[in-house]
């Protein structure tokens, strides 16, 4: 039973994975924050069925890893998205809000980065490269983090995905 609970964990997360997919192809006007909740509602069903399942074999543990990677990186800007657009801070006043396109430009595609990064350093046990990653991705923007809104939606997307991504890799860790 425990085994078939494996494979079940390897399916969700590529459905998980699959469903960022479709998501960022809708583009980021079309995307909702419901979105972003069916994605983590996928992930706690595959952490939930990891835990109920058990240790896996090797060649699942594997898999199982390397599915949490693409669903970290494939369905963790829609979560980031999302979390941004709650968080939104056009809705108490403050102009340049999280859509602004000249806040934080490139931010999509560091964040694919981002999130492959900490997946590796977490499934290598490093760390020393989230230390590196913060440190660069921080400096990196520092001279952007002054623009109304920018500091902000940093942040928050910077822990969105840092979390996601986070959250991916404990799934295959249970497996383990």
């Amino acid at each position: 039973m425990s085994a078939g609970m494996n494979v079940a964990v390897l399916v969700v997360l590529g459905l998980t994975a699959a469903g960022g997919l479709v998501l960022t192809a809708r583009g980021e006007r079309l995307r909702t924050p419901w979105g972003a909740v069916g994605l983590a509602a996928l992930l706690a069903v595959a952490g939930a069925l990891a835990w109920a399942g058990g240790d896996a074999s090797d060649g699942l543990a594997e898999g199982a890893a390397v599915a949490a990677v693409l669903a970290a990186i494939a369905a963790g800007g829609p979560v980031a998205t999302g979390v941004l657009r709650v968080a939104d801070p056009r809705a108490v006043g403050v102009t340049g809000g999280p859509q602004d396109p000249d806040i934080l430009r490139g931010g999509a595609w560091i964040g694919v980065l981002e999130r492959a990064t900490v997946a590796a350093a977490l499934l290598a046990g490093s760390a020393e490269g989230l230390v590196v990653l913060a440190a660069v991705k921080g400096l990196g923007r520092y001279a952007e983090l002054r623009a109304p809104a920018a500091a902000e939606r940093f942040i928050l997307g910077t822990l969105a995905s840092g979390l996601w991504a986070a959250a991916c890799v404990g799934v295959a860790l249970l497996l383990r």
